[in-house]
Formats: structure tokens, C-alpha cells, sequence
């Protein structure tokens, strides 16, 4: 859903992107000079000067010649030749370029709208009536509305140029839940407003998906290929090409558009725009459009501005009813495993001859009547290790998959709120304690062509560590495996 825009009155979203798109770096001659537009007339300045040399040196020539003066004609004319030839060169492509990129970066699209035909309609109508009748007043009415619409044209193509525009959106973004964007547009120009605008997010035309194409694969040379790996001879990188299908475009960011009814010369304009993704993954929009339909609504002209934007949308970390039923047993787990010496009282229990006696609850044994000792949690050995084991493709549904993906971001983000040393790690890649870089790997992750046990990491094998596996791998499979380690089996 967007929202409509708003004034300068907006509530402040923090971790926003502020790249803007035209940005103002300074004032004044020698801004001027260094800017884009400053370079293409001192470039267009020097041509002149030098076709003028050139046409002088021509001239000179000429009068040369016509004193009998050979030599000092051929010289004169032929340092002409050169210094024109030289500005045909070196200046004359410029300028063409920057004229080339001036007119795509101002190009127009123009899409009829329903107003738009039936006003054509009407007109041939009446043209043809005119035509027949031979009637001034009809040739009168064409006219006028022939003049509507060039009028219509020209205006609309005003009010979008001169626009600058600005997309802000948050930085660290979670599946199904809301987040505010903010898009801005600014009216650079000193006297025209803008009336009218919308800002819609970049055509995507569809395209040709289903032709495969070629790709280069790292796979291993063997030989002899027939036997079984030990018993080959030579085994050695290499690389083989076929045809695959083509990777399908990321999602855009915006379905919808933002309204602007007005835009003041010298002003800007801010509207924020609510997102929610449903799935996690990268969502990216390589230009937005700058669109309007003023002042007869008979085309809507759109504009489009180059501005590359993109989020990362992290796994939904809500406590579903998954995460709510396997939390406390696995925080019990946990405690039970750091239990030791600290200031974090554990539990009180029965007293046992290897206990100190400093360690004795007075009042729990006086309303039991049996010899009660403290246990405490130790504080400096909490440390935590979340462990994504990433099953090989076509090993559980995609459904199955998700749930595995959304319990460990779960896990990290609860986790991370408790007084503890947590680390993560996926199957086959290296260890983080960086939440959001673990989050970052969740969103893009997909099922590994080949299965990797991420109980093999020699890391792992330590007693000073607790760690929790999520994997969608059977039961069967882990039969022995780590002594501090609770497995979270999140498959079919």
C-alpha cells in the first residue's frame, strides 16, 4: 500500500540510504566549470575558436595566393585543412555524445490514454464532418482541438523535465512485516512547477526466458572414467560448458505508485511509502519513472530516471508456533550446559558431598528440612553456536526448506538478546558473529548441489560451546555427532 504525499511534517525513518541522484556538490564559476554542462561549453567554445583560425587562416591563403605569394598559400591553406580536420576530430564526437546521452537521459515514453482516444475519435469526427459541410465554424473547432492537443505535448513535457528524484529505503528489512520507504522529488527549476506527478517504478518488459544459454562449470578430470575414484589414475580440475536455463530476474521493490497533486519551483517534496515482501531474497529496481498525465490527461508521459536501488529482505523472525514450542527445551539444554559458578542463580537441589559448604541455601533447607545447595549459571563460558546445516537439492520440499531457513533466523535473532557469546555458521562457509551477515546468508541461500556435513568443521569439536544444528536431514543420520549439541530436525 502507498501512502499519499506529505509535507515537510514527516516522522524521521532511521537506516535509510541516502544516495541521491543529482546532488549538489557547490555554487558559483568554479562548480560551473567543473560540472558536466560547464565541460560541453568550454569544449564547444574552443571549436569555435578553432574553426574560426581555421576559416582566417583560410582566408590569409586565399589573399596570398592572389599577391603570387605560392609558398605562403600553401602553408596557410593547408594549416586550415589541419586545424579544421583536428576539431572535426576531437570535438565534434564529443558533442554529439553528449548530445546522444542528454536525449536519453530526457527521453519521454508516451502510452494513450482512454481520454486521450476517444478526444482523437471526436476530432476525426468532426474533421470529417468539416471536410463535407465545407463549414468554417467546424474547420474552427478542428482546430482548437488540433491545438489541444499539441498544447497537451509540449506542457506535459515541461512539467517532467528539470525533476530530481530520491529513493530512501531501510537498510535492514524482514520478511512479512511493514516497512517505510521514503521517495523525494525535487523541483530544481527557479519559476515552473510541476503539476501532477507520479512516481511508478520502472517498466519491466518480459523477456525471453526459456531460450537456455551457454555456462562454464568447474567439474574433475578422471581417468580411467569408468573406475571407482581410489582406483583412478589421474584426478585434476577442470572445467566443462553446457546449456542451462537462464537465472530469472530479481523482483522489483514498488507494484504501485506515489502521488505529488503539486510541486513548487525551488521546493521538494517527500512521501512515505509502505513495502512488505512476502519471501525473503533480493529485490531490486535498476530505474523508477517520473509520470504524468497534465494538462487534458490525453497521454501520460513518463520519464525514466536511472537510479539503482536494492534490499536485502531477511527470513520472517516472528515466534511462530514452531519456535515457541522447541524454545524452552532448548534453553533448558542450554542452562543445563553452562551451569556452573557465576551470579546468575541456576537452581537449588539436593546437597552432595563434592559441594562447598558456602554454597548451602540456609532458607530452602529450613522449610525442607534436608540440606539444600545453590547452582549457579556460569558467566563466562555462555557461549552459543547456531548452525544451518543446508541439505542438498531435492532432499525435502521447498515448503520444509523455508521452515528450516525461518526457524534459524529465529533462533539468531532470539538468541542474540540473551547475555551470550553466539556465533553462526552455514554448511560449507565460514563462521560470523555478526547477526546481520547471518541473516544476509539466510535471504539469498538455496538447497547445495552436494550434501556438506557441517559436523565435520574441526572448529566445532570443543567442549566450551553449545551448539544447536537446525537441519532437515532425517534423524537417522545423526546418530553420534557432537557431546554439546541439540539437533532441531525441521523436515517433512
Amino acid at each position: 500500500m502507498l501512502l499519499p504525499a506529505r509535507g515537510a511534517s514527516l516522522r524521521r525513518v532511521a537506516g535509510f540510504y541516502t544516495n541521491s541522484l543529482n546532488a549538489t556538490e557547490g555554487r558559483g564559476a568554479a562548480a560551473w566549470l567543473r560540472s558536466a554542462s560547464g565541460e560541453v561549453w568550454i569544449k564547444f567554445l574552443l571549436a569555435l575558436m578553432g574553426l574560426g583560425l581555421a576559416f582566417g587562416a583560410a582566408l590569409l591563403s586565399t589573399v596570398s595566393g592572389e599577391a603570387g605569394n605560392v609558398w605562403a598559400s600553401v602553408i596557410l591553406a593547408s594549416l586550415a585543412l589541419l586545424m579544421a580536420v583536428f576539431v572535426g576530430l576531437v570535438t565534434v564526437p564529443y558533442l554529439a555524445r553528449r548530445v546522444a546521452i542528454e536525449r536519453l537521459r530526457e527521453s519521454l515514453r508516451y502510452e494513450v490514454t482512454k481520454a486521450g482516444v476517444v478526444y482523437v475519435l471526436a476530432t476525426l469526427v468532426i474533421g470529417i464532418a468539416a471536410l463535407n459541410t465545407g463549414n468554417n465554424l467546424l474547420y474552427i473547432v478542428v482546430a482548437a482541438m488540433l491545438a489541444a492537443i499539441l498544447v497537451s505535448g509540449v506542457i506535459s513535457a515541461m512539467v517532467l523535465r528539470g525533476l530530481e528524484l530520491d529513493v530512501r529505503i531501510p537498510e535492514y528489512v524482514f520478511a512479512e512485516r511493514p516497512v517505510m520507504a521514503r521517495v523525494v522529488v525535487n523541483n530544481a527549476r527557479r519559476f515552473l512547477p510541476a503539476f501532477s506527478i507520479r512516481v511508478v517504478a520502472a517498466s519491466r518488459e518480459k523477456k525471453n526466458t526459456t531460450r537456455k544459454v551457454w555456462k562454464w562449470e568447474p567439474t574433475t578430470f578422471a581417468f580411467p572414467m569408468n573406475r571407482p575414484a581410489a582406483r583412478q589414475w589421474v584426478r585434476m580440475r577442470d572445467w566443462k560448458v553446457r546449456r542451462v536455463a537462464p537465472t530469472a530476474p530479481a523482483p522489483g521493490i514498488f507494484e504501485g505508485m506515489v502521488y505529488f497533486p503539486y510541486l513548487p519551483a525551488k521546493a521538494e517534496l517527500q512521501a512515505d511509502v509502505q513495502l512488505r515482501f512476502a519471501r525473503r531474497g533480493r529485490y531490486c529496481e535498476s530505474s523508477f519513472g517520473l509520470a504524468t498525465q497534465f494538462p487534458f490527461a490525453f497521454l501520460t508521459k513518463t520519464r525514466d530516471v536511472a537510479l539503482q536501488r536494492q534490499i536485502i529482505v531477511y527470513p520472517p523472525v516472528a515466534p511462530t508456533e514452531e519456535v515457541v514450542e522447541i524454545l524452552p527445551a532448548l534453553r533448558g539444554e542450554w542452562e543445563s550446559f553452562v551451569r556452573g559458578r557465576g551470579a546468575d542463580l541456576y537452581r537449588i537441589r539436593e546437597y552432595m558431598p563434592e559441594d562447598s559448604a558456602r554454597h548451602v541455601d540456609w532458607k530452602a533447607t529450613a522449610k525442607s528440612g534436608s540440606l539444600k545447595v545453590r547452582e549457579f549459571a556460569r558467566e563466562d563460558e555462555r557461549k552459543l553456536c547456531i548452525i544451518f546445516d543446508n541439505p542438498a537439492a531435492g532432499a525435502v520440499s521447498e515448503a520444509a526448506y523455508e521452515r528450516a531457513v525461518n526457524l534459524a533466523a529465529s533462533l539468531a535473532w532470539e538468541f542474540c538478546a540473551q547475555n551470550a557469546e553466539v556465533s553462526f555458521l552455514v554448511a560449507g562457509g565460514e563462521r560470523t558473529r555478526e547477526v546481520h551477515e547471518f541473516l544476509t546468508q539466510l535471504a539469498v541461500i538455496q538447497p547445495e548441489p552436494e550434501f556438506r556435513d557441517p559436523l565435520k568443521d574441526p572448529s566445532l569439536m570443543t567442549e566450551e560451546q553449545y551448539n544447536i544444528v537446525i537441519t532437515a536431514q532425517p534423524r537417522e543420520r545423526f546418530g553420534g555427532g557432537l557431546s554439546a549439541c541439540y539437533f532441531v530436525f525441521a523436515g517433512d
